[in-house]
């Protein structure tokens, strides 16, 4: 005999898609995420006296960030009409806000690169940022000679060398080998008055009788990675500096020597202001602004996927448009978190 009861069968969980519950998990871990990097980074602005905050020193662009900013609530907007289209069946409005949204990320992607391409150019990197005088010559000298390209030279003659040598003990012929060692011992030849004079500054380095000099010229908040040739373009000329008449010139007066003597070769060398914490600055900016804009990517790939639905999309895919906008307004959440703490304060 069967007993029927008047109580509606039960329904276990929360009454929303699984797909959106779990786009909710996930945001609570990539919160948990962002938060161990703000985090981190306020207890080391605050612990450390001497933070960099000059944006002529840090190459920070507060227009750009404030522009991607904006860019990315016109985003966020964006995406909630597309879910509207997707609610009101009108899928050609969805597409076309989806779209819009894909291209105001490309734009937010483009400014974010024009950003890090300032960072490379000036060498606001991790691990390349001298935070002392000593350190700004050393790094100084080292480009100095990297510039004239006398090591790689001398190593491939080397190599031609031991490769002749060897040919010799085969009894083979070696007219060939010993045309490009005629050829290469050339080349080293033309370098060697160069690199002497390098040689000569990274000796009065390790003795500590050269300053930076930038200090001087530019006073202490001067902008990393000034080259001597500007310098000496708006400051007085070498020789009319005190270091000059006491016959210590500084760094910057011996590579506006090299660069003025030798632009194509030294064009490119610049000296670098020492900045307090610049590492931890640059590592800090680069890993927040880094794994923010993987997640960009990752946002712009889920709106690719949208899209290429083209018009086979339907109503079964609002589900995945209201995620994609979940997502999205996080990643324009985390944004504004970073803007104000990394360009502003």
């Amino acid at each position: 005999m069967s007993h029927q009861s008047g109580h509606p069968p039960l329904k276990m969980g929360i009454d929303i898609p699984n797909g959106k519950l779990g786009m909710w998990l996930f945001l609570g871990t990539e919160i948990m995420f962002f938060t161990a990097f703000i985090g981190s980074y306020i207890v080391l602005r605050i612990g450390s006296q001497g933070w960099p905050t000059d944006v002529d020193v840090t190459h920070i662009r507060i227009w750009a960030g404030g522009t991607n900013t904006f860019v990315l609530i016109c985003s966020s907007v964006a995406v909630v009409f597309a879910l509207e289209g997707m609610r009101s069946k009108d899928f050609q409005l969805a597409r076309k806000w989806l779209f819009v949204t894909l291209m105001l990320s490309f734009v937010f992607l483009g400014i974010k690169s024009y950003e890090y391409y300032g960072k490379f150019d000036h060498n606001i990197l991790p691990g390349r940022i001298p935070e002392t005088e000593s350190q700004a010559l050393a790094f100084t000298a080292r480009d100095l000679r990297a510039a004239t390209g006398i090591v790689p030279q001398t190593e491939k003659l080397k190599r031609l060398e031991t490769q002749m040598a060897e040919l010799q003990k085969k009894g083979r012929s070696t007219e060939a080998v010993q045309k490009r060692i005629d050829a290469q011992q050339k080349v080293v030849d033309e370098i060697t008055p160069i690199a002497n004079k390098v040689v000569a500054i990274n000796d009065r380095v390790k003795a500590g009788t050269i300053e930076l000099g930038l200090a001087a010229e530019h006073g202490e908040d001067a902008p990393q990675g000034h080259s001597a040739a500007e310098t000496s373009t708006t400051e007085k000329p070498a020789a009319e500096h005190p270091a000059e008449e006491a016959g210590q010139s500084t760094m910057v007066t011996e590579v506006a020597r090299l660069q003025k003597e030798n632009p194509d070769v030294f064009g490119s060398v610049q000296v670098p202001h020492p900045i307090q914490y610049g590492n931890l600055f640059a590592s800090c900016y680069f890993i927040m602004t880094g794994f923010h804009a993987i997640h960009v990517l990752v946002g712009m790939f889920m709106f690719v996927l949208l899209l290429s639905y083209g018009s086979k999309l339907s109503s079964q895919h609002e589900v995945f448009v209201e995620n994609a906008g979940l997502y999205w307004h996080f990643v324009d959440l985390v944004w504004i978190f970073l803007f104000p703490l990394l360009y502003i304060i």
